[in-house]
């Protein structure tokens, strides 16, 4: 039994009214993984980022404590959780390490999240099941040199032959920005599987494993930020799938897409958020302690009103995640809610690390100090998962009811 299941309480179970106090199996969940991250994590971050070395043994022990599979229900493997919990779960791990937070979004919404969406019983039996244990990671395919937030420029091709036990699907194509390309077992990847009848590329889902033959992982991307994460691309050179490796119906891959990346925002907003507050956790000390012209820095106004810009901006991103993930616990609609928590929460992020920098002043610039690593990992949550532009098309045509171009 897992520690995750053994918190007082047992399962939650999501409440059908807005409390604005976190349930204690929250707290409870919050205040574990911070604990574990500032005690086992934060110092071996360096060496990892320094050395662009995925944390291959932390990502271990945190699958064997649940912590890959919280949103799961227990009998697909998971720990039961709601979203809420994952929430808190993803902005804890964020604001101690940036990459280990990606890590666990990507595995959890894009990996787990389309099987535990559209899986058969056996395709969770045998997928699913090893990646909310923790025992495998995973990663989603969607992504390609010509197509990111315009899906429909997939180029990536699957087709089927015929033959015993429903034939075989042959992937050819590549993906591009990937992340956990190299380090997951289990990839969801998206592929055309024809022309729909309005001429449109018809989208379909597959399971491909990291052992299928003609599979293989390209070159992995040198990035700006989030060292420790693997990004990569995946090749597919006359890959053979079994039929029941189709993910869903033949062409729904596409209105899956849709809705793994409204659940997928809540992860990357909460990851905002965790950036957002360790940035200012480092600034409040410094600003007490750093002295320029006899007093302490954060007596001046251009300092303090920068915190408090930071801690107020921060509250408010965190209220519209949680709340975004809140109505996904409810059943409700949180399409909206999602692509304004991430949003909002991406920009604050960016704005609240910059600020940081600002406040360090020198000494912010220089890697002595971790304020240069979050102002430089928070630019990804402006991206992943649609970028901004992408997050106000949505909002925008769900605010007017209007086609917004």
């Amino acid at each position: 039994m897992r520690w995750i299941r053994d918190m007082p309480g047992g399962r939650v179970v999501g409440s059908n009214r807005m409390d604005l106090d976190l349930p204690a199996e929250h707290a409870l969940l919050r205040d574990t993984i911070r604990e574990f991250m500032l005690a086992e994590v934060a110092p071996v971050i360096d060496e990892h980022e320094r050395e662009r070395r995925f944390p291959t043994e932390i990502v271990r022990r945190i699958g064997e404590m649940g912590w890959l599979g919280i949103p799961i229900p227990e009998d697909e493997g998971g720990a039961g959780m709601d979203t809420l919990a994952y929430a808190v779960a993803v902005e804890e791990i964020s604001r101690v390490w940036g990459s280990l937070g990606l890590i666990v979004a990507a595995h959890t919404s894009l990996g787990c999240g389309p099987l535990h969406l559209a899986g058969t019983p056996d395709q969770r039996r045998t997928f699913l099941v090893p990646m909310a244990e923790g025992r495998v990671l995973g990663a989603y395919g969607l992504t390609e040199s010509g197509a990111g937030s315009d899906a429909g420029g997939t180029r990536t091709t699957a087709r089927h032959e015929p033959g015993p036990d429903g034939g075989t699907w042959v992937l050819d194509g590549s993906k591009r920005f990937i992340t956990n390309a190299g380090q997951a077992g289990t990839y969801i990847v998206t592929a055309r599987t024809g022309t729909t009848g309005r001429g449109d590329s018809e989208i379909s889902a597959f399971i491909v494993s990291a052992d299928a033959p003609g599979f293989s992982v390209g070159r992995l991307e040198e990035k700006l930020g989030l060292h420790a994460s693997a990004t990569g691309e995946l090749r597919f050179d006359g890959v053979r799938l079994p039929s029941g490796n189709l993910l869903g119906q033949q062409g729904a891959g596409f209105r899956t897409f849709l809705r793994i990346l409204d659940g997928g925002r809540i992860a990357i907003g909460a990851m905002a958020v965790g950036l957002a507050q360790a940035a200012l956790d480092a600034s409040i000390p410094y600003a007490q302690t750093r002295e320029q012209f006899g007093r302490p820095i954060g007596s001046f106004q251009g300092v303090a009103f920068m915190i408090a810009d930071m801690a107020t901006e921060i509250e408010a991103a965190r209220a519209m995640v949680w709340r975004a993930a809140w109505l996904k616990d409810q059943g409700r609609d949180y399409g909206l809610a999602a692509a304004q928590g991430k949003l909002f929460a991406s920009e604050v992020s960016s704005r609240v690390t910059n600020h940081a920098v600002q406040v360090h002043g020198g000494y912010g610039y220089v890697a002595d100090y971790p304020v240069e690593r979050y102002l430089r990992d928070a630019k990804l949550t402006e991206i992943g998962e649609g970028t901004s532009q992408v997050q106000r098309l949505v909002i925008g045509r769900k605010v007017l009811d209007l086609r917004v171009m």
